[in-house]
């Protein structure tokens, strides 16, 4: 008789125990096999060959399939994940499987897919020959010279890339000039870095030690962290650190914060190194990542570019892990398995022996608190790079002044002065849509999402109401449910109507809008982001899409309009949040030698908290927040969990409740602080009513015991199947 253990993604914390037909061969450690659970054929990872089991043998069913015949993951990676899983009190087989491509998930053999190519053929060769030098057809002569360019094959991808749309592509296969084929994703492995695409500019005294302190540990675990304010050339070190190990051969993870920042990146370091990169992100489609995915494993790929779950990917050769805007609240996955994309890169560079490099113009207070206490080597960058000055800042009191789409009779006259000497003017609001709530003027009923019982955002393009915390949507009514009233008034502005607005205001000029709904499309991001840079267009508005780490040359104005209900939030991160938001927007202008000027609306200009960060800069606001952390004895000296709950029913809710109040009572002696179980701050979600209870602990291990005890009494509780509920470890959102 041969056992295989297995984990597998469903949500249960517990091994599986199969049998291995004589007929197989022993699978590895780490390996994919497919079996049946259930009524499912699902794909399971083999994480022990035990002797023998407590189930009944002929309960035992045999394994199907073994899908590889080395395991997907290392022993560093698979240490990793077992780690996570501990740390996070998640199952096992639920990260495992989430840490791999969504076809391997689905059993796909782990081969690298061919993709759609498209192939010269020699009527297009004449064709191409016809109208190389006219103007006819601009975008088919572009793809027929991208094929001539390229030896008469390219993938279907890099047209797309380059604007060509499936259109141009079919009407040149249908006349015969193009014929669609396939194209082997397989590279030749890369070996060392030759020599750089283009010459790297003097670094300043500072980047120079940090490039040296970052190079001299190489092959050993070392965390620094780059704490550099905005335009201080951080990503220039970046480019430094990573020459003499990539002429060593060795690969390089960069992890950023989102999408956005993806392009931006890699136009960098793809002009200073020729080498193969791997990029990773929700973006692509399962193919796509899964390409890219298995070219970092085989080391066909030098640079390694990824949002949060690229954290996971393998690499034969890892040499260094960085990451980028390691403050960023998008590193924190807030569902399912939620875990740090920094804290766990940490861990993942501790266990390779990587060097890992957490670079920020405002760090989070916990990793600022562990540069200061000596766990991370602290590396400043204070002075711009370049010609590039630090902005200067004006507080704007619009406490009774007359507003015009929001903006006061000052920043409307500042913006009127930037724009005709021809530079770029940026403004920042946080509200995506055309206005946050529709009332009716008559009774004050705001019309609300009945799922979330939360006021519906008008949005024009196309018209519309959408619920902002479900998503879910309806047209716009022509009158009030309650009275009956057609006299429907919005109130509060958001980017779009700042945008129409503004069309008004300065006709001359055109306007950028980047927020989730005017970028939804797919490549929409990059072509606004690289029309900005060309100036195409002068007047930028966003959300905090436009906010992270973009280089805008010709920004020399931004305004930030509305941050005013941030001061006064219940939630103790709230202030950490809108000084890192505020320094990250205001550090968009005056990046190329021109001067910068940000203007900042509020109604409260005496806020301590916006007086520290015009004064004395984010360096001193985080070390007086420390402070103040330490005295309540809050993270980064404490330690939290959250529990959410979530129900149809309140009763459901309530009955959890009690039996979560009893466990409590039993839990007063293990060094914990176990609050009362409250309404979350959205009570109701997508028709689900919503608990919270919060746990906290002085004592890391105090607090895993205690969540550990936990979830051993709340498993097998009959209240708790009746409700949906989680475990949030170090939780940074409370909603």
């Amino acid at each position: 008789m041969r056992l295989v253990r297995v984990v597998l993604a469903t949500h249960i914390r517990r091994h599986f125990d199969y049998l291995l037909p004589e007929q197989m061969p022993t699978p590895a450690i780490g390996a994919r096999v497919r079996v049946v659970f259930g009524k499912r054929n699902m794909t399971a990872i083999v994480v022990e060959l035990p002797h023998e089991t407590t189930i009944a043998i002929e309960k035992l069913r045999p394994i199907e399939a073994i899908l590889d015949e080395q395991p997907l993951l290392n022993e560093q990676l698979h240490r990793l994940l077992c780690w996570a899983a501990g740390y996070y009190h998640y199952n096992l087989g639920d990260i495992y499987l989430q840490a791999l491509p969504k076809l391997l998930r689905q059993g796909a053999l782990a081969e690298h897919p061919k993709c759609k190519a498209w192939q010269l053929t020699d009527a297009g060769k004449s064709y191409y020959q016809q109208i190389k030098n006219t103007t006819k057809a601009p975008r088919q002569n572009q793809a027929l010279a991208l094929l001539i360019e390229h030896e008469q094959i390219l993938a279907h991808e890099t047209f797309l890339k380059a604007g060509i749309s499936q259109t141009i592509l079919s009407t040149l296969a249908n006349n015969h000039y193009v014929q669609q084929t396939e194209l082997d994703t397989q590279q030749t492995r890369y070996q060392r870095l030759e020599e750089l695409s283009e010459q790297p500019p003097k670094l300043n005294r500072q980047q120079a030690v940090a490039v040296a302190a970052i190079n001299s540990k190489a092959g050993q675990f070392a965390p620094f962290l780059l704490d550099g304010i905005t335009g201080s050339g951080k990503t220039e070190v970046y480019l430094q650190i990573l020459e003499p190990i990539l002429k060593a051969g060795q690969q390089a993870l960069i992890l950023v914060p989102e999408i956005g920042l993806t392009a931006q990146t890699i136009a960098r370091f793809e002009k200073r190194f020729n080498l193969p990169m791997a990029i990773l992100h929700s973006g692509l489609n399962d193919k796509e990542r899964c390409v890219a995915w298995l070219q970092a494993k085989d080391a066909n790929a030098a640079i390694i570019i990824g949002t949060r779950s690229a954290l996971f990917t393998p690499m034969l050769r890892p040499g260094i892990i960085i990451i980028d805007e390691e403050h960023d609240s998008s590193f924190k996955q807030q569902d399912t398995f939620r875990y740090h994309a920094r804290d766990v890169a940490l861990m993942r560079a501790k266990l390779e022996q990587l060097p890992i490099v957490m670079g920020s113009a405002t760090p989070a207070l916990e990793t600022l608190n562990n540069a200061l206490i000596g766990r991370y080597q602290h590396l400043e960058l204070t002075e711009r790079a370049g010609r590039a000055s630090v902005a200067s800042y004006e507080l704007v009191d619009i406490r009774s002044q007359p507003l015009r789409a929001g903006l006061s009779p000052q920043v409307l006259k500042a913006m009127q002065e930037t724009l005709r000497q021809g530079q770029q003017v940026m403004l920042f609001l946080n509200r995506r849509g055309y206005a946050p709530a529709l009332l009716c003027h008559e009774c004050g009923q705001v019309v609300e999402c009945e799922r979330c019982e939360r006021p519906y955002t008008l949005h024009n393009h196309p018209p519309h109401l959408e619920c902002h915390h479900c998503g879910s949507q309806r047209a716009i009514p022509k009158q009030c449910q309650h009275c009956g009233s057609t006299h429907l008034v919005t109130t509060g502005i958001g980017t779009e109507q700042l945008e129409s607005e503004l069309a008004h205001l300065f006709p001359d000029y055109s306007i950028a809008r980047i927020d989730r709904d005017s970028t939804r499309r797919k490549g929409a991001l990059d072509q606004v982001l690289d029309e900005i840079t060309q100036n195409q267009h002068q007047i930028l508005i966003g959300t905090q899409m436009l906010a992270k780490g973009h280089h805008f040359p010709s920004v020399t104005m931004v305004a930030i309009l509305d941050i005013d209900h941030a001061l006064f939030s219940s939630d103790f991160r709230a202030s950490e949040r809108l000084a890192q938001l505020f320094i990250q927007v205001s550090g968009r202008a005056g990046r190329s030698g021109m001067a910068g000027k940000v203007y900042l609306q509020t109604h409260h200009p005496e806020h301590e908290l916006l007086q520290d960060l015009i004064n004395n800069g984010y360096g001193h606001f985080a070390r007086f927040a420390l402070a103040e952390r330490k005295l309540t004895d809050l993270p980064p000296f404490s330690y939290q969990a959250l529990l959410r709950f979530e129900a149809t029913s309140v009763h459901n809710l309530g009955a959890l409740g009690q039996k979560l109040e009893h466990f409590a009572k039993q839990q007063m002696h293990t060094g914990c602080w176990i609050f009362p179980i409250n309404e979350a701050p959205v009570p109701k979600r997508a028709g689900k009513f919503r608990q919270q209870q919060l746990i906290q602990a002085k004592d890391r291990k105090n607090l895993h015991q205690l969540i550990s005890a936990l979830i051993n009494y709340l498993e097998p509780l009959p209240e708790a199947k009746r409700v949906r509920w989680s475990i949030d470890i170090d939780p940074i959102d409370m909603m």
